[in-house]
């Protein structure tokens, strides 16, 4: 018996189609019994409202959990109620204990965007990006959408119309607004609303960097750090494992910590890599949810376009080395402008790229970045340019968050009396009308 093959980018679309199906149905039923219930009622909109979430955060994978535990934190000082929703069963945000923040595994994948694909909140903060364009389709019952970015940097190197379809989103520097004016203007889209926050987490890992800053011993190698992105730009898709082989001539300690992606997208090749690189008491392979240790025992980074670039020199204050992978923007945002991106400004100023031409003196470079005080002053400007209001991002996106939640909910105060009000003006209209009716029969 031939079995039927359906291919990822169909089975997809076909999600799309049948949770877009009974997306409308429920959302009519819905809809239905509402307007019933606001009837009986008298006009009282708050009745149907009642199962309407006040804030909820959506995190699509546990890696993201230290983008929302400082913003969790702010909302449980403040007393509010939040509803995370993790597509991670092991997300850390599930053995937390609060008060206010209810934490719930709502399956992975296509699961979890079904459920979210008919939430009725009031407002919505995630990270994830292609809402409306791809699985996660906009729910009619929720009021507002915002992104928050999970790191620093451009905000344009996200596959295309990433984030077109939110409500506002939460930066960190002008220049990223600039980028989306441009890039909307552009393709025609209404700019969204955009508000300078800073970066919550960045904030937090400082603090931890602050009192936990790590020594290296007397006599201890140096530990290089190798964090490629993913994808056919990527270090590894272009330079393969030259650049370990390269790396690992240099004596140091060799860390390498692929994206996550890279172990799912480029499974095939991650294999085959940590099977002719095994672990050793000079390579390391790192796998750590929380980068906080291999960052802060690292004295060098070498990535690609990886947000982990800003991390580690702006956060951890050590210089970077970037490979020159010639970055293709064509899927990305990016594609639609005609500037460079920011990244590629501003590398230069925190350390030196690497090439093919300088890929077998990879010590000499090694050896220059971490030596060099330019590099220090580059760090100083990078900040000054991509991390406003340094130490307050938790607050002042709560800030944003709370000013906008009761902006909505005084919104549909408003919209519920104009219902009311249209109601008891038919009902006295009708009644007028009867007693008219019933006086011409006398």
């Amino acid at each position: 018996m031939q079995m039927l093959y359906i291919d990822p980018g169909t089975g997809s679309m076909l999600f799309t189609i049948l949770i877009g199906v009974f997306g409308v149905g429920v959302y009519f039923l819905r809809t239905l019994i509402m307007k019933i219930k606001f009837i009986i009622s008298g006009g009282k909109r708050e009745k149907m409202d009642g199962n309407r979430l006040p804030i909820v955060i959506f995190s699509d994978n546990k890696r993201y959990w230290n983008i929302f535990e400082p913003i969790c934190d702010e909302f449980e000082k403040r007393g509010q109620e939040v509803h995370y929703f993790t597509a991670s069963s092991d997300d850390k945000a599930l053995e937390k204990k609060y008060e206010h923040i209810k934490a719930e595994f709502i399956g992975e994948g296509n699961k979890a965007f079904s459920k979210l694909n008919l939430l009725n909140a009031t407002l919505v903060l995630s990270t994830t990006p292609s809402l409306d364009v791809f699985q996660w389709k906009r729910s009619k019952e929720v009021q507002y959408y915002v992104h928050i970015p999970h790191a620093a940097g451009d905000i344009t190197i996200y596959r295309m119309f990433g984030i077109d379809f939110y409500d506002s989103i939460l930066l960190s520097g002008q220049f990223q607004i600039d980028q989306l004016k441009k890039l909307w203007e552009i393709r025609g889209v209404p700019v969204k609303e955009m508000e300078l926050v800073g970066i919550p987490y960045m904030d937090e890992m400082k603090k931890r960097v602050d009192t936990n800053k790590y020594v290296r011993k007397e006599g201890e190698v140096p530990t290089v750090l190798l964090a490629p992105s993913w994808g056919p730009s990527s270090i590894f898709a272009y330079y393969g494992g030259k650049i370990i082989d390269e790396l690992l001539k240099t004596g140091y300690k060799v860390v390498v910590r692929p994206h996550p992606q890279s172990f799912e997208s480029e499974k095939e090749m991650m294999d085959e890599l940590m099977s002719k690189y095994p672990n050793s008491d000079k390579l390391e392979w790192n796998r750590d949810t929380d980068n906080f240790d291999v960052l802060n025992r690292s004295d060098i980074l070498i990535s690609d376009f990886s947000g982990v670039l800003y991390d580690f020199s702006l956060v951890f204050d050590k210089p970077i080395i970037y490979a020159d992978t010639s970055f293709d923007k064509s899927v990305y945002d990016a594609a639609w402008l005609e500037d460079d991106l920011w990244t590629f400004s501003i590398l230069p100023s925190l350390g030196q790229q690497l090439s093919e031409d300088n890929i077998g003196k990879i010590k000499d470079v090694i050896d220059e970045c971490m030596n060099d005080p330019k590099y220090q002053a580059g760090r100083d400007k990078a900040r000054s340019e991509t991390w406003v209001y340094m130490g307050e991002g938790a607050k002042r996106t709560v800030d944003y968050m709370m000013n906008k939640y009761n902006s909505l909910v005084e919104e549909s105060r408003k919209k519920a009396e104009k219902e009311a009000a249209k109601l008891g003006s038919k009902k006295k209209k009708d009644k007028e009308k009867k007693g008219k009716e019933e006086a011409k029969k006398k």
